[in-house]
């Protein structure tokens, strides 16, 4: 298996016996799109929930709204025309002491936000991952559509 990792506010399309990987999400949410036909995966670290908060030119990777149509499109190029599904890991609430009372955190913001896109392009969003206080890393196995996600202080999960 091929890993390619996937940096903070940035994507990758994979096919095949190729694993999509990113590591350290806090706050950031990863979204893993799948084509379980023609097996392509792909997997943006999400850093922020809209483009008001940084420059677009970065990185299409950095927000939700921008990763899940280049995604998409980068995908279907390679032949994944049928159905695509989503899984949304991370949005943790890091340092939930520092947060304004009733504001919602930046990670509660960004799953929204990944909610939001993926329902924008006809994408089910079939499993999720997100929330809580803890730090994740995500891999993410094209071939079969496994993403494995591991947490400090719990168990795996298998979404």
């Amino acid at each position: 298996m091929i890993p390619i990792t996937v940096k903070i506010a940035d994507h990758a399309v994979a096919t095949g016996a190729e694993q999509l990987v990113t590591i350290g999400l806090g706050s950031c949410v990863a979204i893993a799109l799948y084509n379980r036909d023609a097996q392509v995966g792909a997997l943006a670290h999400v850093l922020l929930p809209n483009t008001t908060h940084g420059n677009t030119a970065v990185s299409v990777g950095k927000f939700a709204a921008t990763a899940v149509p280049a995604m998409l499109q980068r995908m279907r190029e390679l032949n994944a025309n049928g159905r695509v599904d989503a899984r949304l890991i991370g949005g943790a609430t890091m340092f939930a002491p520092l947060s304004s009372t009733g504001a919602l955190s930046l990670g509660t913001r960004n799953v929204i936000a990944a909610r939001a896109a993926c329902f924008a392009e006809n994408i089910e969003v079939v499993a999720e991952d997100v929330g809580g206080a803890h730090g994740r890393s995500v891999y993410f196995d094209v071939a079969d559509g496994a993403v494995l996600v591991r947490a400090m202080l719990r168990a795996d999960v298998l979404l």
